[in-house]
């Protein structure tokens, strides 16, 4: 149990094509965005669909994979861990993001 005490699994869509960072020991990083989806019918029988979108960061090994087989609009799944952190903005307003760090990821299909 000791494994899943931070453990987060998406399924979802690209949503923008991967930002690629290298930094100066050559370390690599990629961020984008995932969509996912979840629908239900509402009160009236209409089909509601609720779309939540996901901060992704890649680093190493899986930051090269990622910018070499992942685009906007492929179907995906992720494995990784919630990770918080804080920055002051251009105009020095206090900014926090929840992201996902991903350990591994599969391409499950592409948008053509």
């Amino acid at each position: 149990m000791a494994t899943i005490k931070n453990s987060v699994r998406l399924m979802g869509n690209v949503g923008m094509d991967p930002d690629v960072r290298t930094f100066d020991n050559n370390r690599k990083m990629v961020r984008l965005s995932i969509a996912t989806n979840e629908s239900y019918k509402n009160d009236k029988g209409e089909k509601i669909t609720d779309t939540q979108w996901h901060n992704i960061v890649f680093w190493g090994t899986q930051a090269t994979m990622a910018e070499n087989y992942l685009k906007k609009g492929d179907a995906v799944i992720i494995e990784g861990k919630l990770a918080s952190r804080n920055y002051n903005d251009k105009d020095d307003v206090k900014r926090y993001v929840t992201e996902v760090v991903v350990n591994e990821f599969v391409k499950i299909s592409s948008k053509e």
